[in-house]
C-alpha cells in the first residue's frame, strides 16, 4: 500500500488535473455560445436562398421550356456506381465520443456501399477523420497532362484519374474548421460539383453532427447530390443521443450557464419560408437556366457551410460535456484518495502508539 507522502502527491496531481478540465470546460462553453450565434445567424440566409429556388422550381418545374431538358446538372439523378462521402469531424480530441460516432456512421455507409459493389471516394474535413481514413484507404492518384499545339500558341491541360482501390481518399482540408469561412467551403463545393457534373461521381453524401441544442443532437447521413427537391433534406440515416448522454450534456450546460432550449425561429426565417410557398406570380428578369446556373452551386455551398457550423457547435458541446464529466470524476477520485490517506495515516499512528505502549510494558 502507498504511504502518506505518495497519496498526498497523487491528490495534488489530481487537483491540478481538475483545475485544467474545469478551465477547458469553461473555454468550450464560451466557444459554444459563439458557435451557436454563427449557426443561428446563417439560418435566415440559407432559408431565403432555398425559398427563392423553391419558388423558381414551382414556376419552371426544373425543365427548360424550349428544350424540355433539366435546367441544371445537379438535378440529374444517375444510377449510383461511384459515390462521394463528405465526412465532417473535429480537429481535436477530448470531446468524448463525438469523433468516434461520426467515423462509425461514415464507416458503416462505406461498408454498405462497397458490399453492394459501388466505388467510394472519401472527402474528410477535420484532422480526426483525415487521420482515420488515411490509415485505412489509399489516396486517389491524379495525372496532370499539358499539351501545346498550334506552334506553341495554345495550351491544353487535362487531369485524369486512375482508380486503384474500391475506396480512396480524394481530399485534404486541414484547419478549415478552426476559422470557418464561406469562401473556403465554396471552393470545396465547387470541386465536388465539378466532379459531379463530369460524371466522375454519381451521388454525394454528407456525414456530420446536426446540432439544435446541447441536448438535441444527432449524427446524420444526408444525401447532398443530386438535389431531388429544393429546401428539403434527404436524410438517409440518423442516430439520436442516448438518454444518458442527454443527461450528462444537460448537467454540463446547466453548470456552465448554457440554455437547454432550442432557439426560437426568427422572423427573418419565417418570412423566408413564406416567400417560397406564397401563391404569388413573381416575375424574374433572368431566364430560369441562368438563375439555376448561379444559384444552385451557392445553394449547395450554403448547405455544407451550415452543416459545418452545426458540427463545430456540436463539437464544443461534446467537449464541454466531457470536461464536466472529467471534473466530476476528479472530485470523486480526490475524495477516495483522501479517505485512503486518512486510513493509512491513522494506521501508522496506531502502530506507533502500540509500539510505545509495548515498549513501556516491557520495562
Amino acid at each position: 500500500m502507498a504511504n502518506v507522502l505518495d497519496l498526498r502527491r497523487r491528490i495534488r496531481s489530481v487537483k491540478n488535473t481538475r483545475q485544467i478540465t474545469k478551465a477547458m470546460k469553461m473555454v468550450s462553453a464560451a466557444k459554444l455560445r459563439r458557435a451557436q450565434e454563427r449557426a443561428l445567424s446563417s439560418r435566415p440566409y440559407a432559408q431565403m436562398l432555398a425559398a427563392v429556388l423553391e419558388s423558381l422550381d414551382r414556376r419552371s418545374d426544373g425543365y427548360s421550356e424550349k428544350t424540355g431538358s433539366i435546367l441544371h446538372p445537379l438535378l440529374i439523378a444517375r444510377p449510383e456506381q461511384n459515390i462521394l462521402v463528405l465526412v465532417v469531424s473535429g480537429d481535436k480530441g477530448f470531446a468524448g465520443a463525438f469523433n468516434t460516432n461520426i467515423l462509425k456512421a461514415a464507416q458503416l455507409l462505406i461498408d454498405q456501399r462497397t458490399a453492394s459493389g459501388q466505388s467510394v471516394d472519401v472527402e474528410p474535413v477535420g484532422r480526426k477523420s483525415r487521420d482515420y481514413f488515411r490509415k485505412r484507404y489509399p489516396e486517389a492518384q491524379y495525372t496532370h497532362l499539358t499539351e501545346r499545339s498550334d506552334n506553341d500558341l495554345s495550351t491544353h491541360r487535362a487531369t485524369t484519374r486512375t482508380r486503384n482501390a474500391p475506396v480512396e481518399v480524394t481530399g485534404d482540408h486541414p484547419g478549415i474548421l478552426n476559422r470557418l469561412k464561406f469562401d473556403d467551403v465554396q471552393a470545396l463545393c465547387e470541386s465536388i460539383i465539378a466532379r459531379y457534373e463530369s460524371a466522375e461521381i454519381d451521388a454525394v453524401y454528407l456525414v456530420f453532427n446536426e446540432f439544435k441544442s446541447v441536448i438535441s443532437q444527432r449524427i446524420v447521413v444526408e444525401k447532398l447530390l443530386p438535389i431531388r427537391k429544393v429546401g428539403e433534406h434527404e436524410i438517409t440515416a440518423a442516430e439520436e443521443m442516448s438518454r444518458e448522454a442527454r443527461e450528462q450534456a444537460g448537467h454540463a450546460a446547466a453548470t456552465a450557464g448554457i440554455s437547454l432550449k432550442e432557439e426560437a425561429e426568427s422572423d427573418a426565417t419565417r418570412e423566408a419560408r413564406k416567400f417560397g410557398t406564397a401563391e404569388v406570380d413573381y416575375l424574374y428578369d433572368q431566364q430560369p437556366e441562368r438563375l439555376y446556373r448561379h444559384l444552385m452551386p451557392r445553394y449547395v455551398a450554403t448547405q455544407v457551410f451550415h452543416s459545418m457550423l452545426e458540427s463545430v457547435a456540436a463539437e464544443h458541446a461534446a467537449r464541454m460535456t466531457a470536461m464536466d464529466a472529467a471534473t466530476n470524476n476528479a472530485g470523486d477520485m480526490i475524495d477516495a484518495l483522501s479517505l485512503t490517506m486518512n486510513r493509512v495515516r491513522q494506521a501508522a499512528i496506531t502502530k506507533e502508539i502500540i509500539e510505545i505502549v509495548s515498549g513501556a510494558a516491557a520495562l
